[in-house]
């Protein structure tokens, strides 16, 4: 009898202790998702920090550059190409009436390569537009294509620039220039896509406009 009463006891236990399934799924779901939280969240801090840490050593060798070269131009040693990289260097760090000052030195002094030379007006252009002076940011960049004139970088900039001077069909005119020389120029393509129908819109409103008058 002992015996007998005994086993409803056991399964009644049994009953008690036996885990949910369902429960522990969930558990082990939430706990996968918080993982992958932390992945991500140390992954982000991980690309955070390696971005800091190559602003601060690009800056710094920039910073060592330009002293080395303006040592060397006070010096009054400087080459037309040492005026150059100064300049360039002026031009990153975002320095533009000193990046402006010692491109032009380097265009007094040159005496090398014209194709050469037509990276350093482009260079001065990319200054003055940075400046909002367009008027001169353009002459410098129509002064490089005119030195080199398969100079794509040079005609994209022009192209932006008349862009930003609101004249459209010089600015398509550049970006058209620039897919002669390379077809599959992925900034002039779409920039000259883009602006073929805006061209299309200013002609059809000023057509608009002159039969009104």
């Amino acid at each position: 009898m002992l015996m007998v009463s005994a086993y409803p006891q056991m399964a009644a236990a049994a009953e008690i202790i036996k885990p949910e399934p369902i429960y522990e799924v969930g558990e082990l779901f939430e706990l996968s998702i918080q993982l992958s939280y932390l992945l991500l969240l140390l992954g982000l801090l991980g690309v955070g920090t390696f971005y800091v840490i190559r602003q601060v050593l690009v800056r710094r060798e920039l910073d060592l550059s330009a002293k080395e070269l303006q040592e060397q131009v006070r010096s009054g040693d400087a080459s037309a190409t040492e005026l150059f990289e100064l300049g360039a260097v002026m031009l990153r760090r975002k320095f533009y009436p000193a990046a402006n000052k010692f491109l032009q030195q380097a265009i007094q002094k040159w005496d090398g390569d014209d194709q050469d030379l037509a990276q350093v007006y482009n260079a001065l252009g990319v200054s003055y537009v940075r400046e909002d002076k367009l008027d001169k940011g353009i002459a410098q960049f129509e002064m490089a294509v005119k030195l080199q004139p398969g100079y794509v970088t040079a005609w994209n900039n022009l192209g932006d620039a008349y862009e930003k001077k609101k004249e459209l069909p010089l600015a398509l005119k550049a970006f058209e220039e620039v897919l002669l020389f390379d077809p599959n120029n992925k900034v002039a393509r779409p920039r000259r896509d883009a602006l073929k129908d805006r061209v299309k819109l200013y002609k059809g409103v000023v057509s608009v406009k002159s039969k009104k008058r």
